[in-house]
């Protein structure tokens, strides 16, 4: 890491560590990570399940604080905020897209898609009109007005990438966004990510145990032993 510091990178985490108690002794997950994203990047993190790449995103993305260590976006340090400041960095700068979708059955493609705008306290239109606008981007302007169980998983997570985008974040964290697709469809979705990041500008970083998409990504880490290693 001594060639990366935190005014020369977007996304910088330094001896990061986690641990859990959930009996008498502590488990460590985290053993002291460095990494470091650039403005712009596609980075994979890469690793069987099990190994940390969930815990480590929920630490990037200030949805957890961690036991040990740091981390610095935009050159600033993200755990020396307090709660409301990382909320707020969460609903600003931060995109999150889960394996599981996260979406909510009773909404429409639409309506889930425009709550992080209604989050933001925009109006009702500026949150629609953002939500129409993004699902376009990611091919759905037809089917913007189905609720997730009309959808397939593809669908369902192109909805789920549509809201992590709708409020125009820097970054975007995926965990395992692919673990509940096929390979086909799998490989459309990673496409996609690649085609956001060339467009948008985005940096993402995408946790994921399938090496062949991996290696779609400008770089990589594989967490081995609670530890990140250049990959590969």
């Amino acid at each position: 890491m001594s060639d990366l510091t935190p005014a020369k990178e977007l996304l910088v985490a330094q001896g990061l560590e986690k641990e859990y108690r959930t009996g008498p002794e502590p488990v460590r997950v985290l053993r002291g990570v460095d990494l470091a994203v650039r403005q712009g990047e596609a980075v994979a993190l890469v690793g069987a399940s099990g190994v940390g790449k969930s815990t480590l995103l929920y630490l990037l993305g200030a949805l957890a604080r961690p036991t040990a260590g740091q981390a610095w976006f935009d050159g600033a340090p993200i755990f020396e905020r307090s709660e409301s400041a990382l909320a707020r960095f969460r609903r600003t700068e931060v995109g999150f897209v889960f394996q599981s979708y996260n979406l909510l059955n009773e909404m429409t493609a639409l309506e889930n898609t425009l709550l992080p705008g209604l989050l933001q306290r925009r109006p009702w239109s500026e949150a629609r009109d953002m939500g129409e606008q993004v699902l376009q981007e990611v091919g759905l302007g037809d089917r913007m007005r189905h609720r997730p169980g009309e959808l397939s998983g593809g669908e369902q997570q192109r909805v789920a990438i549509a809201r992590a985008l709708v409020h125009r974040p820097r970054l975007i964290l995926a965990d395992e966004p692919t673990g509940n697709l096929d390979p086909k469809t799998s490989e459309v979705i990673f496409d996609l990510f690649l085609r956001l990041q060339a467009e948008r500008g985005l940096t993402f970083v995408i946790a994921t145990h399938n090496p062949d998409l991996a290696r779609k990504a400008d770089r990589g880490y594989r967490l081995v032993d609670g530890r990140a290693a250049p990959w590969p």
